[in-house]
């Protein structure tokens, strides 16, 4: 079994869970068994619901808290009926608008505020309980009740104090005690006094062999526990970003990235570390020959694949640029809105859609405003995205750091030209400048105007000057090594040199 090992998910997800539904996949197709462990608290959302909105199957899915129990990941089945018929002899009333449902209770003025699935049907994700002007408890359920959480007034606020998991049967599996950032779990026959033992416990439990394979994609908070439970598993670390500080590095001493620091130190116990390129894997090697004397095994396997070359059935839109990722601050798509709004001055047709969610949504949706280019330029929000980029006819990046760039991946497989900066590691990899896109020389020191400048002369020379032909031609090229097969091989490659 190959145990993969992450902190959380959502709903506008970040590159490494989007990794991990295509490794799901890739090991799927190679006859490989494996789990994806998350280890991150969700009261807002049923995880079974955000895994399978990226590709995971439910029958893939560990979560640390319903581990210890019988509750299976599951979607949300239960309903209103069946939290009605808990209710007993009391008397209410009913309201609801929207996914937000409220129970009062006549006799005793308590109220329950319920939290359906979605706008329309009568699943119950979460109800919570208020008496006597105060919040005591929230339930969750998926198909049956998994856990509860206990409130107390504490300086006019309700102050959460216990959590209770439970089996199907209602039964209690075990207990976290909290006070603030401390936490307890209470076990039949076992006190842990951290949110590491009990992850620890969790990797002890799943009783690991020497024919097991445990993958950490990220290391924070949980990859001691991890490594130290996970004996004689072979224990491998995925590297989805910069692995080090180049500012911070020098001839004698190197900066570690904090997510992998860790990992790095623990080299003795690392049966294996993944690359997604080929540049990131050679300097890797490269430093840790240089600063720390020893030949780690670094394998290059991308961190995603294409199940084929998709092609247009239709003439893509004339002028046509798409960018897709996490709208959030780093993805600077702030830059590359204003950037096309400049180039609109020389090609008047050029057109933006911006595919995603995240926390700058609002923020754009405003400059989009400011800037009058609603006709335009789009926020088309989180799609699935297989059958959209070949209506295009470029991609366009404003991140100034991408290990990888699964979204690039995606772009030349629809025969895509790029346009971004010149960073590590997915430009470089995904771009030859004049070939397939334009990389534009990238220095700490280049100011925000600029920036925009070189992103908007780059448009207009793609749409003025370039061979566009030849220019998605080569990006089908690069394309190739990204194909579903090639990566799975790599993967089963990798596994079953290991065991």
């Amino acid at each position: 079994m190959i145990y993969n090992f992450n902190l959380g998910i959502g709903w506008a997800s970040s590159g490494v869970e989007y990794a991990q539904a295509y490794r799901a996949k890739a090991f799927r197709n190679a006859g490989l068994e494996a789990k994806f462990v998350f280890t991150d608290m969700f009261p807002r959302d049923n995880i079974e619901h955000m895994t399978k909105n990226i590709g995971f199957l439910d029958s893939e899915i560990l979560w640390l808290y319903t581990f210890f129990s019988d509750c299976k990941i599951a979607p949300v089945t239960y309903t209103l009926g069946q939290l009605q018929r808990t209710f007993g002899n009391q008397s209410f009333t009913f309201s609801r608008k929207g996914s937000v449902a409220r129970y009062v209770f006549s006799e005793t003025n308590d109220f329950y505020t319920v939290y359906m699935a979605d706008d329309t049907s009568d699943r119950v994700h979460r109800v919570e309980m208020v008496s006597g002007g105060c919040l005591i408890r929230k339930d969750y359920y998926t198909y049956c009740r998994i856990y509860s959480e206990y409130y107390a007034p504490l300086d006019k606020e309700a102050h959460l104090y216990q959590r209770r998991f439970f089996n199907e049967d209602g039964t209690t599996a075990y207990e976290e005690i909290t006070d603030q950032d401390a936490v307890m779990y209470q076990f039949p026959d076992k006190l842990l006094c951290s949110k590491e033992e009990l992850v620890g416990y969790m990797v002890s439990r799943l009783k690991l062999t020497e024919k097991d394979v445990v993958i950490i994609d990220r290391t924070t908070g949980i990859g001691q526990a991890i490594i130290q439970n996970a004996y004689p598993a072979r224990i491998g670390i995925v590297i989805h970003a910069d692995h080090f500080s180049e500012g911070s590095t020098n001839e004698d001493y190197i900066l570690w990235n904090n997510y992998y620091e860790y990992a790095f130190a623990q080299h003795k116990h690392i049966r294996f570390y993944t690359a997604a390129t080929d540049a990131q894997n050679q300097l890797l090697r490269k430093q840790f020959r240089k600063y720390a004397g020893i030949e780690p095994h670094v394998v290059t396997i991308p961190v995603g694949s294409l199940d084929e070359l998709k092609r247009p059935g239709k003439e893509r839109k004339k002028y046509s640029l798409i960018t897709a990722s996490r709208l959030a601050n780093e993805k600077h798509i702030d830059w590359i809105i204003e950037a096309v709004v400049k180039a609109r001055g020389q090609v008047p047709g050029v057109s933006l859609d911006i595919y995603g969610k995240g926390t700058e949504e609002k923020n754009l949706k405003d400059q989009i405003d400011r800037l009058q280019c609603s006709s335009y330029v789009r926020l088309c929000g989180q799609q699935k995205m297989d059958e959209i980029y070949q209506n295009y006819e470029a991609y366009i990046a404003g991140s100034t750091s991408e290990g990888f760039g699964l979204t690039l991946m995606e772009a030349v497989g629809s025969g895509l030209p790029l346009i971004g900066f010149d960073v590590r590691y997915g430009n470089q990899n995904f771009i030859d400048d004049g070939k397939n896109g334009y990389i534009i020389p990238e220095n700490k020191e280049m100011e925000e105007a600029e920036r925009i400048d070189q992103l908007a002369a780059c448009i207009v020379r793609l749409f003025t000057e370039a061979d566009m032909e030849a220019f998605h031609r080569h990006s089908y090229q690069k394309a190739q090594p990204y194909l579903a097969g090639k990566v799975e091989k790599k993967w089963k490659e990798t596994i079953e040199q290991m065991i």
